[in-house]
C-alpha cells in the first residue's frame, strides 16, 4: 500500500515507523520490498558515499540528482527529503520554488526542512501551497560544522526548553528528532511525541519516537569502524564486499 501523510497519521500509536536512507534506485528498491514505511533521500549522502567531513557541501543540485534515481519505476513507498539549501534560504518564494523543483524535477514526495519556530511562518507558507513537510528539531547538522560520526553528546544551555516550544507549534505533516540518547533531558523526545499529534522520528533520540530513521551504510555495516555510537548494523555488507571483489 502506497504510503501518504495520512497512513503515517494513522500509524501513531499502533506500530512503530520505519524510515531509512536511499540516495539510489538499488537502495531504494530493497528498502521498499523489505517493507520500508518511509525513504529519506537525506544530504548524509555526503558523509555515507561522497566523502565529505559534514553536510555543508551538498547542494540542492546533489540532492537533485540523487533523488531522482531512487524514485526510478519498481516498488518503492514516500520519500522524505531534505537539502542544505532550503533552510538558509531568505524568501518564502525562493523556498517554494526549491519545494517545487525537488518535488516536480526530482520526484521527491515531501520535503525535510530543519529548523524550528523560528522558520514557523515560512513553512506554513509552504504547507498551504500543498507541500507535504517534514520539520526537523534538534542537531541540526546543515547548521554547523558538525563531524562525521555524529557526536554521542549534543547539548545547549535552554535548548531543551525551545525544543518543546518549537515541538509545540510544529504544524507539519511529520517531524524528525535529531537528539542524543545521552541528552540531559533524556524523556525529551518521549514528552514531545506523546504531546503531539504529528508522528515523530528519532534519530539517535531513545525509543520514545513513533519511530526512528536508520542510514541504510550504518544499518548494513558498510563502514562499521564510522557509526554513530547510537547505530547498529544488522549486516556486514562492507565486508561482504571487500570478500566479491579481490584483487586481479
Amino acid at each position: 500500500m502506497k504510503t501518504t501523510t495520512l497512513s503515517l497519521r494513522k500509524l501513531k500509536g499502533q506500530r512503530p515507523i520505519v524510515a531509512a536512507t536511499a540516495y539510489d534506485a538499488l537502495t531504494a528498491r530493497y528498502a521498499a520490498e523489505a517493507g520500508v514505511d518511509l525513504l529519506l533521500v537525506g544530504d548524509s549522502v555526503g558523509n555515507t558515499l561522497l566523502g565529505f567531513a559534514n553536510t555543508i557541501p551538498v547542494t540542492l543540485d546533489m540532492m537533485v540528482h540523487h533523488t531522482q534515481p531512487s524514485h526510478a519505476p519498481g516498488p518503492r513507498r514516500s520519500s522524505w527529503r531534505t537539502c542544505r539549501s532550503l533552510r538558509r534560504i531568505s524568501s518564502s518564494s525562493r523556498l517554494l520554488a526549491s519545494c517545487q523543483r525537488l518535488m516536480q524535477v526530482a520526484g521527491a514526495e515531501a520535503v525535510k526542512i530543519e529548523g524550528g519556530s523560528g522558520l514557523a511562518g515560512k513553512i506554513g507558507r509552504i504547507v498551504d501551497a500543498g507541500v507535504p513537510v517534514m520539520g526537523h528539531l534538534g542537531l541540526q547538522p546543515q547548521q554547523v560544522q558538525v563531524p562525521w560520526p555524529l557526536p554521542a553528546v549534543w547539548r545547549q544551555a535552554g535548548e531543551a526548553e525551545q525544543l518543546l516550544e518549537d515541538g509545540t507549534r510544529a504544524g507539519t505533516s511529520g517531524r524528525v528528532l535529531l537528539l542524543s540518547r545521552r541528552w540531559s533531558e533524556p524523556n525529551l523526545a518521549r514528552t514531545m511525541t506523546e504531546t503531539s499529534k504529528c508522528r515523530s522520528s528519532g534519530i539517535g533520540s531513545g525509543p520514545g519516537c513513533d519511530g526512528q530513521i536508520l542510514v541504510s551504510t550504518d544499518l548494513l555495516g558498510f563502514v562499521p569502524d564510522a557509526m554513530p555510537s547510537f547505530a547498529h548494523a544488522f549486516a556486514a555488507v562492507g565486508d561482504e564486499m571487500k570478500r566479491g571483489l579481490p584483487p586481479m
